[in-house]
């Protein structure tokens, strides 16, 4: 793609700010949403990493284990659906600029535009998928991990949330191009049900970094 030469995770944070804030539709908000997913993958690594080999923490030793195995697997997969996202509303993009001057050509843009837009819908709603596992993992492990470390959790939940959120807004507004009634509609369910468990599953996390103790440790 023109202008988007590269992977998004090979810029650093001052390249990547600059190109989200340039005049180019791409990266935009979904790469921006699986990006801070990312950041919070990162964050529950750090914690899990800080949790483990230390005598306090022995006793949650399989949820950290289980949590950093986890992040690191998802702060690899949401760098690269940023990069999936872009190039996916880059053809969507293209797609809409196709000629219309005549019926042929306006039908042969319908269905190039329908088919980019399910890709452009696609990739956020993978972005929203795993950013809502991520948060359940985090919730897992607010308060069976370093306490000295719960605030940083707790923006790797705030974060997740917040991915989940933008990442939904990115596919809802592609899903009227797709043109198929019966997948808008399961998606928005899918959608709907992701956002509710993220505002909730955040809930949780708050609530236990709040408490300030460690909790019962997971059933092995």
């Amino acid at each position: 793609m023109e202008g988007f030469p590269e992977a998004l995770a090979n810029l650093t944070l001052a390249e990547f700010s600059e190109r989200l804030a340039s005049a180019e539709p791409v990266p935009g908000g979904g790469s921006a949403a699986a990006a801070a997913g990312s950041i919070a993958a990162s964050l529950v690594a750090m914690v899990a990493r800080l949790s483990l080999d230390r005598p306090k923490y022995e006793p949650y030793r399989a949820t950290n284990e289980r949590a950093l195995e986890t992040a690191e697997a998802a702060r690899t997969k949401l760098l690269r659906l940023a990069d999936d996202d872009a190039r996916a509303y880059g053809g969507f993009s293209a797609a809409r600029k196709m000629p219309r001057d005549t019926p042929e050509l306006d039908e042969a843009r319908n269905r190039a535009t329908e088919v980019a837009a399910r890709d452009a819908s696609e990739v956020p709603l993978a972005v929203a998928r795993e950013c809502a596992r991520l948060l359940e993992v985090i919730a897992t492990l607010a308060g069976r991990s370093n306490l000295n470390a719960a605030s940083d959790l707790e923006v790797a939940g705030r974060l997740s949330a917040a991915a989940v959120h933008g990442a939904a807004a990115n596919v809802m507004i592609n899903l009227p191009s797709v043109a198929d009634e019966r997948y808008a509609g399961g998606t928005k369910v899918e959608l709907n049900d992701l956002l509710r468990d993220a505002d909730r599953t955040l809930a949780r996390v708050t609530q236990y970094v709040g408490g300030g103790s460690l909790r019962t440790p997971e059933d092995s």
